[in-house]
């Protein structure tokens, strides 16, 4: 297996590199971060690189789907923070991704050209406040007008991140009696725009490209094709969260958590050269040299993991088991990476002039969004077998 990147996706890292350095400085991206924003001008920029298309088939104005491609994009881009990564993962995957997998055919010529264009971002509205992992006992209830028409939403989301940058709130609803769990779930979009809509915003540590939020419907009304998938997808949600998309899903959060890590070595690695203490640099000191060449080697195991997934991802082949794997690998050896890299800092890697207390405040989080590691655990032994009882 032959993990050499082709010519056109050098190319392609070299593009985002140098796009970067000229528009989102590093002293650009902490501003951002302290302010929990992104730049829509520099995204608007982004775009017009064509990399948000890498999601979108050709017939719908893309570039045609190219997984691995789109991975190496949201890489990249977390070097320098989640600014761009964000933003780009609301569009290239929360929106074109599901749309694809799951959008009418109507919803696809409607908003997949939207999407290629970078015109569009959707926020998820998954979570509630008493349900995390366990999507399938979602109580924001959804019911259709009398005559059909229109759907009716009221309940309250929560940890709705970009819901206040997105056009669209990707929403699951339970649309029938709750008893029958996995058979009465419908995914709704919902304009952030409605009526009877409300944000509110949850101040939070880390991935700072916008807020989070609660999002509260109170009797929101939309048109029944905002349905995703249209009419005959109503009360079949479920397989909409639980098929390939998911797969796939579970690589953008990773890319991003593996850029973080990337960016956190790279930046010990050079202060290590230039801080000098006791005569020498103290990359010269032995525990220093140790810690540096320890992150260094699960970063790459990092990456294995990451890219082996995406791979397979992109062939249209099964990943469900190697993309929790990597999430749930990447996720939890990133922390100790970062963490091992604020200590080769020391007080400077907890001040904010330096990047390195940003790395420490996204990576935490890592573990925790996108699935959870134990969660991914629990997927892993779902997957390959193990009996539960």
């Amino acid at each position: 297996m032959n993990y050499e990147e082709t010519e056109e996706q050098e190319l392609l890292r070299n593009t985002i590199r140098k796009f970067l350095d000229k528009e989102l400085p590093r002293e650009r991206a902490r501003e951002l971060d302290l302010r929990a924003e992104h730049s829509p001008e520099s995204f608007r920029r982004l775009c017009e690189l064509g990399v948000v298309g890498l999601m979108v088939p050709e017939e719908y104005g893309g570039t045609g789907v190219d997984v691995l491609s789109a991975i190496i994009v949201i890489e990249e881009l977390a070097r320098r923070g989640t600014s761009l990564a964000g933003p780009f993962t609301h569009c290239a995957f929360y929106g074109a991704m599901n749309i694809i997998e799951n959008g009418s055919e109507a919803q696809k010529r409607e908003l997949l050209p939207k999407f290629a264009r970078g015109e569009l971002l959707f926020a998820y509205g998954l979570s509630e406040p008493d349900v995390g992992g366990d999507l399938a006992s979602a109580s924001v209830i959804a019911r259709l007008s009398g005559d059909g028409a229109r759907v009716i939403i009221d309940g309250t989301k929560r940890w709705c991140t970009g819901a206040r940058i997105a056009d669209y709130i990707y929403t699951l609803v339970r649309s029938g009696p709750k008893d029958a769990r996995y058979e009465n779930l419908s995914i709704v979009l919902v304009p952030t725009s409605a009526a009877n809509l409300k944000i509110v915003d949850i101040d939070h540590i880390g991935l700072r490209y916008s807020a989070t939020t609660d999002v509260i419907f109170d009797g929101v009304e939309v048109p029944a094709e905002n349905i995703v998938g249209g009419m005959q997808a109503w009360n079949r949600g479920w397989p909409m969260l639980a098929g390939r998309g998911l797969d796939v899903e579970r690589l953008e959060i990773t890319a991003s958590t593996f850029g973080i890590a990337c960016a956190a070595v790279e930046d010990a690695w050079h202060y290590s050269q230039e801080r000098r203490q006791f005569g020498r640099p103290i990359c010269a000191h032995q525990s220093i040299r140790h810690m540096l060449v320890e992150a260094r080697t699960r970063l790459a195991a990092c990456r294995h993991m990451l890219y082996h997934a995406a791979w397979l991802a992109g062939e249209g082949r099964d990943c469900s088991v190697e993309s929790s794997m990597a999430k749930l690998f990447v996720a939890d050896t990133a922390v100790d990476i970062v963490l091992t890299c604020q200590r080769v800092m020391g007080a400077y890697g907890c001040a904010r002039e330096y990047d390195m207390e940003r790395y420490v405040r996204d990576i935490v989080c890592m573990p925790i969004v996108g699935g959870s590691s134990n969660m991914q655990k629990n997927n892993i032994a779902n997957r390959l077998g193990l009996p539960a009882k």
